[in-house]
């Protein structure tokens, strides 16, 4: 019986990538003497009503704990306990924790919920329209997310920073050089604007998005920042010069709006070269060189 080294899912002999996360199979990928962890996460209950505003209703059992960014909370039941800390066993860990998460975009402090005397009720959501996805990750499987995409996630899930490794990715891709790293066993939860389309990769295949649409992607996933196909359509297609450039195998989560999309169309006069995307001769005259590299995201 093998299993993938990445997820722990149980694969056919005849397997050449895992079903579940993409990870490749065969005599380079030693599959045979992996044994899935022993732990899991005790199952998550929750619900998710609405449409573009959605909010997320999780029901703990007693002693279940979870965690969220801080501010994302909407209400919680009286028996509920919550508590701020940073994550860490050592001073240096806590410290270190907080870095890496100002880093990735969020606070230096998570919310810590937790049921007492009896099941309680929490609910969380997003800043700004959008929707909620959730990753059920099993020991040992990860999801790499955009630095703001985080909204809460069971105890069990490890956050860390993941670092692009391409330096033609970090520089021009929007989302920098800095992505959320999540590792389960567990739930994780994930906000990002408008609807969301899930797109899953064979092994090789590549899919060019807006860099600033781009939601979570499986690690298995190459993630780099490439060139459109010429200058014309880079001037006047009005779609930015550099597109992210993802290839499987993998699944990759988009979002159809974007924060700074959002922004600028609710508050046009804020934004003093909120036009310039749309006219990138312009941007080249007035010498704001950013609008004309970056997409309208």
């Amino acid at each position: 019986m093998a299993f993938c080294i990445n997820c722990g899912t149980q694969l056919a002999d005849s397997s050449k990538f895992c079903v579940n996360c993409g990870q490749p199979i065969g005599s380079n990928a030693p599959t045979a003497a992996y044994a899935p962890p022993s732990t899991a996460a005790p199952p998550l209950k929750y619900e998710i009503e609405g449409h573009n505003l959605q909010i997320a209703r999780v029901h703990l059992d007693p002693g279940q704990e979870i965690y969220a960014e801080a501010g994302k909370m909407v209400y919680k039941a009286a028996n509920v306990d919550w508590q701020t800390r940073m994550t860490g066993q050592s001073l240096g860990e806590k410290i270190m924790g907080a870095i890496k998460r100002k880093l990735m975009g969020e606070s230096l402090f998570f919310t810590f919920f937790r049921a007492t005397g009896g099941p309680g009720e929490v609910g969380f959501a997003g800043h700004y329209p959008g929707q909620i996805r959730v990753f059920e990750l099993t020991p040992g499987q990860t999801v790499m997310v955009q630095r703001d995409g985080f909204l809460f996630a069971q105890s069990t899930v490890t956050l860390d920073i993941a670092l692009v490794r391409r330096l033609g990715a970090g520089l021009l891709g929007g989302e920098g050089f800095i992505l959320q790293k999540l590792t389960g066993p567990g739930a994780v939860f994930v906000h990002a604007g408008g609807d969301h389309v899930e797109i899953t990769l064979a092994p090789g295949e590549t899919l060019q998005v807006q860099t600033g649409h781009l939601v979570a992607f499986d690690p298995t996933v190459n993630y780099d920042i490439q060139m459109v196909g010429n200058i014309r359509t880079a001037i006047f297609g009005h779609e930015g010069i550099f597109l992210a450039t993802l290839t499987g195998p993998g699944r990759v989560l988009l979002q159809s709006m974007t924060l700074e999309r959002l922004r600028r169309e609710l508050s046009p006069l804020g934004h003093e070269h909120s036009g310039q995307e749309k006219n990138p001769l312009g941007a080249l005259a007035s010498g704001s060189f950013g609008s004309f590299f970056s997409s309208d995201d």
